[in-house]
């Protein structure tokens, strides 16, 4: 939002690109979960175009993106997160559509700031992002321009190089300054945290899911199944993704045709999809025991759970919940 309103300010026409990667946090979660109704649910690229009043483009990477997640030349941050390969990526793919012949822009901004990203936004890997994306000198980064060699469109007098700025670190007050004085009061918290890939929880459930199946692969189902409910895992064949509330359970009713799934039909409880296969009775068993726990009749001798098929015939167990002791803390992926 700054950077593109820095670079407006000089007069210079303006349109934001946002990649879909799907891992992305915003819209998702805080769609399906109850307990975050209150926070806004908006695309923020969206709403920022809107606020800045600049065409936005939104163009799906989520098949292209899978090469830098599995094969990062640069390696991952602290969790899953490929963030300097993944900068390379975009600026890279916002380089070819914008110095496309029919689109003809003359330069890429970014909100990038020096020292504000431990991986991708250091001083010794800016140029390299800059080098190998293509985009060269023709990549702006207004908030810390002046900390960094002039650029193709400051020496061609494009832009004024004096109304660029300085800023470094992590500290956002200098962000949250010009915010003020631009006359925005509502932003996306200044801290970013928007990718799932950061998240260790989310990255731990990523890399079980790559052990569990012998392969590193995944598509746009994959993704956003990681993202909710509790994720069980008491044999390495199967893991079960078990609601956590009614929105988690609405969300999961729309894989039950292509999921074994259980649910108890004696008490209120969740929905649980099985990632895998239940082999035999014994899985059967612990599966239902397991689904029993979190419903509404885990203190109950018995618990009805129905566990289905997906377009076929299903099984109907009596069982008793699982103690919560016995539900092993390593089976919380």
């Amino acid at each position: 939002m700054l950077a593109a309103k820095v670079v407006m300010e000089q007069g210079v026409h303006v349109e934001g690109v946002n990649f879909f990667t799907g891992f992305c946090v915003e819209g998702h979660t805080h769609a399906i979960r109850a307990k975050d109704k209150a926070k806004p649910k908006r695309n923020n690229a969206l709403w920022v175009a809107e606020q800045l009043g600049i065409k936005l483009h939104i163009v799906d990477v989520i098949d292209d993106y899978k090469d830098v997640l599995l094969n990062p030349k640069y390696g991952y941050g602290q969790n899953m997160n490929p963030c300097l390969d993944c900068k390379i990526f975009m600026v890279n793919r916002a380089r070819a559509w914008a110095f496309m012949e029919e689109n003809g822009f003359d330069f890429i901004v970014t909100g990038e700031v020096i020292g504000q990203r431990p991986m991708s936004q250091r001083k010794d890997t800016m140029p390299v992002i800059a080098r190998e994306s293509g985009a060269d000198d023709r990549l702006v980064r207004p908030l810390c321009a002046q900390n960094l060699p002039p650029t193709l469109p400051e020496r061609e007098g494009w832009l004024d190089r004096d109304a660029l700025y300085d800023f470094h670190g992590r500290n956002r007050k200098p962000q949250m300054e010009l915010a003020k004085r631009f006359g925005f009061s509502d932003y996306s918290q200044p801290a970013g945290g928007c990718c799932f890939l950061t998240d260790e929880t989310y990255s731990r459930k990523l890399v079980d899911l790559w052990d569990a199946r012998g392969e590193r692969e995944y598509d746009l189902d994959d993704i956003l199944l990681l993202k909710v409910g509790r994720h069980i895992r008491p044999r390495p064949h199967f893991k079960l993704i078990v609601s956590r509330e009614l929105g988690e359970n609405n969300y999961l009713d729309g894989y039950k045709n292509a999921f074994t799934h259980a649910f108890t039909t004696s008490h209120k409880g969740p929905l649980a999809l099985v990632d895998g296969r239940l082999e035999g009775e014994s899985d059967q068993l612990l599966a239902a025991r397991i689904v029993a726990r979190f419903s509404q009749g885990r203190d109950a001798d018995s618990v009805t759970v129905q566990i289905q098929s997906p377009g076929g015939s299903g099984t109907v167990l009596n069982v008793p919940p699982m103690p919560p002791a016995e539900i092993a803390a390593e089976w919380y992926v």
